[in-house]
Order: C-alpha cells, then structure tokens, then sequence
C-alpha cells in the first residue's frame, strides 16, 4: 500500500509514530495531485478548497470546521481532524461518507477509525475548543493566569495540556474559527471576546 501525504513539517513529525515505508510525504500540491498512491492525506489548512473529483483513490483532508456536505465532496472524500496534538494517535476520528473505502488503510496501518457525524468539528476538537473558550471566560473574569489555569486543570484533570497550552500549540483562530462556526446554529459556543481578541477575528 502506497499513502501519499501532503504535510508540513509540524504534522509530519508529529503523524511519525505511524509512518512506515509505505507513508511517503510530499510538500507541493502539484506532486500529491501528481502522485500515485492507494490513499492520499491532504493535511494543509486549505486542503478542503481543492477539487477531489478526479483522484483514483479514497482522499482525507484535513477539514475540522468543513463538513463534507458543505464542500460537495465526493463519497471517497473524508474529513479528518488535522490540528496539532491530534495526529499523532493510534485512533483517529473521522467523518466520512463511505468508510468500506478506508477499512484497509486503517488495518494494515494498525490505526482505529473513529467515525463521527459530518459536523463541524466533529467530537474532539468541539470538546477542547469548548474547554479553551471556557478558560478564556475565567481569564477575563480574573479568575487566574494562564499559567495556573494550565497546572490546575492539568493536575486536576490530567490533561496532557492546559487549555491555554492547546490553544497555544493548535492556534487561537483555529480554536475561534471553529467557535465562530458552531455558534451559527448553538449560542453555547459563543466565544469569549477575549479569546476573539487574541485570535484577531
């Protein structure tokens, strides 16, 4: 099996606690669309704005806030999330629309799908962004300092990052993005100001 991946240096290193000789990666749109492969992963940022249509194979991207409804993708196009700290599992989350086309990627490559409703977000990145914009609020009331909010939650929770730390290590305006998108249909995802702020959106 031959998987073709577009990715930066950030998530390439991360995904290299699944990376066998059959993962290639490739740093130009041009060579992933290009190339040859039995699964390709499109991780960059704008990867839901691309035209599927004609690849051979089955396709990720890398489309947290994206359903594959909204991008009109065809059924052997599936979402992933692709933030930093979400890649580098034995279990990934998914969104798909024809999972029977992912199943020998998944076992020959030893990872467990997790597939999800076609939501923005899908579960986990809605629960962290969800965690984040709450320490946001804290914050903003005086509550503590960032620093503290991050031992507390992870002495308290066991976290492996603080939620100022995730947000941090994924990028506050993907955190908001995704806040600014849920919040069209669900007023509990309203972002704190703060963390709009910081986000500059």
């Amino acid at each position: 099996m031959t998987i073709l991946v577009l990715a930066t240096d950030i998530q390439w290193e991360e995904m290299q606690l699944l990376v066998n000789d059959q993962w290639h990666r490739v740093v130009d749109e041009a060579a992933f669309f290009a190339g040859k492969a039995d699964i390709y992963i499109n991780l960059l940022e704008d990867s839901i704005k691309k035209d599927y249509s004609k690849m051979p194979e089955p396709v990720l991207v890398n489309a947290t806030c994206t359903t594959l409804h909204s991008m009109q993708a065809p059924s052997h196009v599936g979402r992933l999330n692709g933030w930093p700290g979400f890649l580098n599992r034995s279990t990934w989350e998914l969104a798909v629309s024809t999972a029977s086309l992912f199943e020998n990627f998944f076992r020959e490559n030893k990872i467990t799908p997790l597939y999800v409703a076609d939501e923005p977000g899908l579960v986990s990145a809605k629960v962290i962004a969800m965690i984040v914009n709450e320490a946001y609020f804290a914050l903003a009331e005086g509550v503590s300092t960032k620093a503290e909010i991050d031992i507390a939650m992870k002495l308290g929770t066991n976290y492996p990052f603080g939620p100022f730390e995730w947000s941090e290590k994924i990028g506050v305006h993907k955190i908001a993005s995704l806040l600014l998108k849920l919040s069209e249909t669900d007023s509990r995802y309203t972002a704190c100001p703060l963390l709009l702020k910081e986000s500059n959106l």
